[in-house]
């Protein structure tokens, strides 16, 4: 990955963070931008011809953080569709640039995949949402602030959607691991006998 942060945050702690939520999918050919925002909150650009991502963060973004997700179920009656936002609960700049990172990593892993990136804002939201729930434990919340339950927002197999974008290879002459090799000792007596000298 090539990539450059040019926010107060922690340079190697973001890098290994970003690889590591990257990870099974490959992420040597990615630029990754983090920078600060010009105003908004936060905010990101995936650009799928030259596999570059952007991270944009807001200098004056307090935390926690309530994020508007669009993780719902869509609903709809005969003359329009909605969707509840639930809120993701961040509890700081780390967390936020993990969730913008995840929301356009999976746009790219989409078009990666020969799928038709448009209209997936929900499937990039939750792709998002799953690591930060899932391995940083933050909440996910309704309006009043009652926990969302799982079957409500987490309903679509995201990652067999990609399954066709390209995975990490293990690095040539990486040992899978051990594997048991059958030893046979021939010559050997079994008893009390001294051996002699």
């Amino acid at each position: 990955m090539d990539f450059r942060n040019s926010t107060h945050l922690d340079s190697t702690r973001l890098l290994g963070l970003l690889l590591k939520y990257t990870r099974p999918y490959r992420h040597d050919r990615l630029v990754v931008r983090v920078r600060f925002s010009r105003g908004a909150d936060f905010s990101g650009t995936c650009y799928y011809g030259q596999a570059r991502i952007f991270v944009n963060l807001g200098r004056h973004v307090r935390f926690p953080y309530y994020l508007g997700t669009h993780v719902a179920r869509a609903q709809s009656d005969r003359t329009h569709w909605w969707r509840e936002t639930y809120r993701l609960v961040i509890r700081d700049a780390y967390e936020l640039a993990l969730f913008v990172y995840r929301h356009e990593l999976y746009h790219y892993l989409v078009k990666a995949a020969g799928r038709d990136p448009r209209r997936k804002e929900a499937m990039c939201d939750r792709f998002a949402v799953q690591a930060l729930v899932d391995h940083c434990g933050c909440p996910l919340v309704d309006w009043r602030g009652h926990p969302v339950a799982r079957e409500l927002w987490d309903f679509q197999d995201l990652e067999a959607f990609v399954a066709a974008a390209p995975r990490e290879t293990p690095a040539i002459g990486a040992c899978p691991g051990p594997r048991p090799i059958p030893v046979v000792v021939r010559g050997v007596r079994t008893g009390t006998r001294r051996p002699q000298v």
